[in-house]
């Protein structure tokens, strides 16, 4: 009797706590939990269990970017390695790597930002055995020859060539080397031309970037779908298992504070003229305030339903549209404040009409209802959107790139909730000054046409 009183306690306990964790996960954006191991050479092993019958989708995360290229003459590796990764092992050629990819049903891509660079594949999830082995071994066992090398150089430097004809692209570039003087950000993810242009010289310092940087500790693997925990950390275990732990940790440097407003232009005639406004804002926090009411008030001041975007788009028709938000880093980045206009000769009429709106915002409370408002839809998007394991797995590499922690996606929605009107006066005061912001413009003048 004692041993099924014992075992009825335990079957309760063990209810209660699975409804404390069901009830605790309903408060959560993503509805799912999170499930995660961390091996001992440091790779951590994401999985969250999705209803979706025979799909998986198997994300591996680097957290090295082109944040991370800290050497002079040495940017654009990061970006160089998404494309060389394919290139394929002694194990798998590229061409075996593309086979077996349809073999078992999936894709495969990939991409890199200033942060991070991700791989991603999506496929029949009773098949994630082999999508292990093949990640496994090329991120352990890549391979190519000198030839292999100066080749995929040579496809790089066509996508830059590529890329830089468009007048946005090339402002952007202008915006950050103008904006950071010190930081990485100041090189986009493609790297300085000049960089790109000898890199097929750089093979041996290749090999140092991989060495460097593809390394457990760096690298986090998310799992989604039709899959169970216990079944994904063992295949963790048994493929990334002996993976070696490397040494490498880069020293970011930091950006001195800016005292002045500062410019970029790119002259281009024939081309609708452009503006924009970055100021420097926050690096990503999970805890901090700043980031969710930028979010919330940015949206509220140039989303297509606020009163500025009707007054210079709708009736005045000066810009075809505005917007803006912060940019989610791992360091502090720009707050990105646009409009794409008409006229060239209106710019400075909008600049002063975006900068009226931000200083407004400094000491005029936004009702509160609008401010709950505006959440509801953020959040409402973004749940909404959580339809797919691709969708979640992309999502959580979001944050586990700007934190290392996924569940920092569930952390920063909550505090969305916590935000007020003073939150956003508090952001508008500490970030819209001009003392912190460059000044980009495309327009058919040699000059700027905006002070």
């Amino acid at each position: 009797m004692r041993n099924k009183f014992v075992a009825l306690l335990l079957l309760l306990a063990f209810a209660f706590t699975a409804a404390v964790a069901q009830e605790s996960q309903k408060e959560k954006i993503l509805p799912y939990p999170i499930h995660q191991e961390k091996l001992d050479n440091g790779l951590n092993v994401v999985t969250v269990p999705y209803n979706s019958p025979g799909l998986a989708a198997f994300y591996i995360v680097v957290r090295a970017g082109s944040r991370e290229e800290v050497e002079k003459g040495k940017t654009g590796f990061a970006h160089f390695f998404e494309h060389m990764m394919f290139r394929g092992t002694d194990n798998y050629s590229k061409e075996a790597y593309g086979d077996i990819l349809k073999a078992i049903g999936a894709s495969a891509n990939a991409n890199t930002s200033i942060d991070r660079t991700v791989y991603h594949m999506t496929g029949n999830a009773e098949m994630l055995d082999k999508m292990f082995e093949i990640e496994a071994d090329r991120f352990q066992n890549l391979k190519y020859s000198v030839h292999d090398f100066k080749t995929e150089a040579g496809a790089v430097k066509g996508e830059y060539t590529k890329n830089s004809a468009s007048p946005y692209q090339q402002l952007y570039e202008k915006l950050v080397s103008t904006a950071f003087k010190d930081h990485t950000y100041s090189h986009t993810t493609m790297g300085f031309f000049e960089d790109v242009v000898d890199m097929p010289n750089q093979y041996d310092y290749s090999l140092t970037f991989f060495d460097r940087f593809y390394r457990p500790e760096y690298t986090t693997i998310v799992v989604v779908g039709d899959v169970q925990p216990e079944r994904v950390n063992d295949l963790a275990k048994q493929y990334f298992g002996d993976w070696k732990r490397g040494t490498y940790k880069p020293e970011i440097p930091k950006e001195p504070k800016q005292t002045q407003t500062r410019y970029a232009h790119v002259k281009q005639e024939g081309f609708p003229p452009y503006l924009t406004l970055g100021f420097k804002g926050p690096a990503f926090s999970d805890k901090d305030k700043d980031l969710p009411a930028l979010s919330i008030l940015s949206t509220i001041l140039f989303a297509e339903n606020s009163d500025l975007y009707r007054k210079l788009v709708v009736d005045e028709q000066k810009a075809r549209f505005i917007g803006g938000g912060p940019q989610f880093s791992r360091d502090p980045n720009l707050i990105s404040v646009s409009a794409s206009l008409l006229k060239a000769e209106d710019m400075q009429y909008v600049k002063d009409e975006l900068m009226k709106a931000l200083n407004e915002a400094k000491t005029k409370p936004v009702d509160a209802q609008k401010i709950e408002d505006t959440k509801s839809r953020i959040k409402y998007s973004f749940a909404m959107s959580m339809d797919s394991p691709d969708a979640i797995a992309n999502s959580l590499a979001r944050f586990i790139w700007l934190s290392g922690d996924p569940e920092s996606l569930n952390n920063l929605y909550s505090v969305f909730d916590t935000i007020t009107a003073q939150d956003l006066m508090n952001v508008a005061k500490k970030y819209f000054t001009p003392e912190t912001m460059t000044v980009g413009t495309i327009a058919p003048t040699e000059k700027s046409p905006v002070k």
